[in-house]
């Protein structure tokens, strides 16, 4: 596609014709099909607001169209929508505008979306299994459309994925204002918000998904650096001695997928186990994690070659992490130090997989049967906090990473309640490491973009920053 082409498309919204229906591409990592949560008066309301973008004559063809994606997928996607052009950033300066701030906006959107950056590029899911950037391709080429338009006097509104429009403002103002997830306490139990996600009037946008600032691994691994080498020391009686400790975790995602090299860089061995391939084998492929690894005896015997040769390695296995924590306590593994990065903050959508089902099984019953879907996570969060308990015992130091374990795991009857209170028996990792060691001095981890995509440009800010 020409450069003129392109520019085409990001000013021209949406498309004046239907465009025709896109194959569901199986190379590409999707989102679960999500549990069918709506009555048939609310997929009604869900069509009707899916609708309002487009002219009234269009309605009945895109009606059935958005009928079926909502049967089929739990949600309204507009995938026929999906641009044609290759989704990734580019240099600023391809980008049509007249504010280089909305061009850098345009930008960061794209690389959200990109194949080899976001979790379920086509369902518009950047991270954490619900982190989306839009809630269909439509709103997707409005805000293109209006960033491609808007100067350094207006601003534009998003509202859960939705743009509000452009509105007056001035040259200091911020070009673009994000709320996501806007929920009533009353009405924002999990239920809630999945089933006015499939309403199409709410979005969960993460940290950086829908605000437009995720930059991948890359963007949180001195994060997860300073975090396990800093783990990792208080353990360790001196520099020699932090060889061949072995580091235990879950998750290969876009902010999990950071742990494997996190570890080699703070010199240790680190086993993390991912339930989904495509994730494994992209992180693999990126060169985020050296090995993967599909058996658990194989397993066992490598990182035991690992421990004995004092390597430093990441191993990504794939398969659940409980097995993983049950094996290595059945061969006496000793764990040096343990966590966790599952999605638990979205337990019953895809965020954690319940150990005894394969990744398809879940995914099926996740949707199809979503009862027994949550009462087999529990069931798992019971038998995976028993199996980190037995490794503790032994002296594993193990700290929670913020992603909700210790929490969902209490709310499903684990046995990780500490002896004072409402305390859980492990720390978070801002309590024990990131806190005391880093943010209490004020430091901690700076990102920036460069967006003329010249790698001379970047050389030139990593000087300025090593200055600073």
């Amino acid at each position: 596609m020409t450069l003129n082409e392109f520019q085409r498309q990001l000013i021209e919204g949406v498309p004046e014709n239907i465009p025709p229906k896109k194959s569901f591409d199986l190379s590409v990592n999707h989102a679960p099909k999500r549990k069918a949560i709506l009555t048939r008066e609310e997929k009604k309301l869900a069509i009707r607001n899916a609708l309002r973008y487009f002219p009234s004559h269009q309605h009945a063809e895109l009606a059935e169209d958005f009928l079926s994606e909502l049967n089929n997928y739990g949600r309204i996607y507009m995938y026929r929508y999906r641009p044609n052009y290759k989704m990734h950033a580019r240099p600023i300066q391809e980008y049509p505008g007249k504010s280089e701030q909305a061009k850098a906006i345009m930008l960061m959107i794209q690389n959200n979306l990109d194949h080899a950056v976001a979790q379920h590029p086509h369902e518009l899911i950047t991270y954490g299994g619900n982190g989306a950037v839009f809630q269909n391709w439509i709103q997707y080429r409005l805000t293109m459309k209006y960033l491609s338009e808007m100067s350094d006097e207006q601003t534009l509104v998003m509202y859960s994925g939705h743009p509000m429009g452009l509105f007056p403002s001035h040259k200091n103002a911020p070009r673009v204002v994000v709320t996501n997830g806007m929920m009533i306490p009353n009405y924002s139990k999990p239920n809630d918000w999945e089933k006015f996600n499939a309403l199409g009037v709410t979005q969960y946008g993460q940290m950086t998904a829908g605000s437009y600032m995720y930059i991948g691994p890359q963007g949180i691994v001195h994060g997860t650096t300073i975090t396990v080498l800093n783990a990792v020391r208080r353990i360790a009686k001196n520099r020699e001695d932090i060889k061949g400790k072995l580091f235990v975790t879950a998750g290969l995602g876009g902010m999990s997928g950071a742990q494997p090299k996190a570890g080699n860089i703070a010199g240790v061995i680190s086993v993390t186990a991912e339930v989904n391939p495509k994730a494994a084998h992209t992180r693999h492929s990126q060169g985020w994690v050296d090995e993967i690894i599909t058996d658990l005896s194989e397993l066992s015997d490598r990182v035991k070659k690992a421990k004995e040769q004092k390597e430093i390695v990441s191993i990504a296995y794939l398969g659940n992490v409980v097995e993983v924590w049950e094996k290595f306590h059945e061969e006496g593994v000793h764990v040096d130090l343990g966590s966790d990065q599952t999605s638990l903050h979205n337990p019953w959508a895809g965020g954690y997989y319940p150990v005894g089902l394969t990744f398809e099984e879940a995914n099926e019953m996740m949707a199809n049967q979503p009862e027994k879907f949550n009462t087999l996570v529990q069931e798992s969060l019971r038998r995976h906090a028993a199996a980190v308990n037995k490794h503790t015992e032994k002296g594993t130091y193990f700290f929670d990473y913020g992603n909700a374990f210790l929490l969902e795991a209490s709310r499903a009857g684990a046995d990780v309640k500490g002896t004072a209170g409402n305390e859980f028996k492990y720390p978070s990792y801002i309590q024990d490491i990131l806190g005391p060691m880093c943010f209490d001095y004020g430091f901690g981890p700076f990102r920036w973009v460069c967006a003329s995509g010249k790698p001379e440009d970047l050389q030139k800010t990593d000087e300025i920053a090593c200055q600073v």
